[in-house]
């Protein structure tokens, strides 16, 4: 059987470099998607507890989804290379449907993240507001009062940050002047909590999206380029 020429062939070759960034970005992808899961000050904060409420777990659920991409990704991206090689017309139909289901699912995965892109921050504000007024509650048991002193160091420690508003000061009667990195006498109304969590969750949702985005083009590419040469191969003539 002849292989393809002419105008193909440098499709053929173009596709195998597409795929073979492909096959590496899923990589960057999967490598992302770890670092996120297993990072100290996401770990850290959302494994937090506090009198049965837990931190949100929505930030997990997003990066979990991210590893199973990144390791489809490889699996097709390798596909699409040795399809590209081998010149079959059934390993490049296969891997064009992979791309439309993983493009499809990328696009709706991408519209759920953005309607959803702040909600990781709010929910883990509200688990902040809610320990934080149990703490300034002066009825609240001693262990309680401990527990609440706990997570609340914690969060301070890890985001570099003190207190929510102009109550800080009655928070450190309450719970101590140990509570806020530096004690209360380097209380800074610009290391507000609330701030340093919409920063740091923001700054990785906004980490995902561009990277889901450069793969989008990358795919819309590799979808022209494995039908064009697929119909070349088809085309081509047989010795």
């Amino acid at each position: 059987m002849g292989g393809v020429d002419g105008c193909t062939k440098c499709i053929k070759y173009l596709l195998f470099f597409f795929n073979f960034i492909f096959w590496l970005a899923g990589g960057v992808i999967l490598g992302v998607a770890l670092w996120l899961r297993h990072d100290n000050k996401t770990s850290s904060l959302l494994d937090l507890k506090y009198e049965g409420q837990e931190a949100p777990s929505t930030f997990y659920t997003s990066v979990y989804i991210l590893i199973g991409v990144g390791a489809v990704m490889m699996v097709v991206g390798f596909l699409g290379c040795y399809g590209a090689i081998q010149e079959s017309q059934c390993l490049l139909g296969t891997f064009f449907a992979c791309l439309v289901l993983l493009f499809a699912c990328e696009v709706a995965a991408g519209i759920w993240g953005f309607m959803h892109r702040d909600s990781v921050a709010k929910e883990f504000i509200t688990f902040y507001d809610n320990v934080y007024d149990q703490g300034m509650t002066l009825s609240l048991q001693e262990d309680k009062k401990r527990a609440a002193t706990g997570v609340l160091r914690m969060i301070h420690e890890t985001l570099d940050c003190c207190g929510k508003d102009n109550t800080i000061v009655n928070l450190f009667t309450h719970l101590g002047n140990d509570l806020c990195p530096g004690g209360s006498s380097v209380f800074n109304p610009s290391k507000n909590c609330h701030e340093r969590i919409r920063s740091l969750f923001t700054d990785k949702v906004y980490l995902i999206g561009f990277a889901a985005l450069a793969v989008a083009i990358i795919m819309i590419f590799e979808m022209i380029f494995s039908m064009v040469l697929c119909c070349g191969i088809r085309n081509s003539p047989v010795y």
